[in-house]
């Protein structure tokens, strides 16, 4: 369902197609995973391929950001489409995640992150 990329502390995940009921759980699942790493302290969700979003897959990425909060830990989306974009900002969520405008992989690399 999705890619993980490994950077020096930070780890990037791509979700593809759909997130939906069908595959929430298993997507919070993968971000609960990704968050619990050692050494690990920012987790980004590069959602450039994400096609649809409901409120499972919402609920998917809210319960990261409270896992990540009592983890001490950052969790960030980037590379949000406008379709998705636009699910954030009707639930008032785009003012509760960060959101990277850009293109994840290429500026984590650009910045040494």
């Amino acid at each position: 369902m999705q890619a993980v990329l490994k950077y020096p502390k930070i780890a990037v995940i791509r979700p593809q197609g759909s997130l939906n009921a069908a595959n929430a759980l298993e997507f919070e699942r993968d971000l609960t995973t990704a968050l619990a790493q050692d050494g690990m302290s920012i987790l980004v969700a590069d959602l450039a391929d994400v096609e649809s979003l409901d409120s499972a897959g919402l609920m998917a990425l809210v319960s990261a950001l409270k896992l990540a909060g009592t983890l001490g830990r950052s969790f960030r989306l980037c590379s949000v489409s406008p379709s998705i974009r636009i699910i954030f900002e009707m639930t008032q969520l785009d003012r509760v995640f960060e959101i990277w405008e850009w293109e994840c992989e290429a500026e984590l690399a650009d910045r040494n992150l």
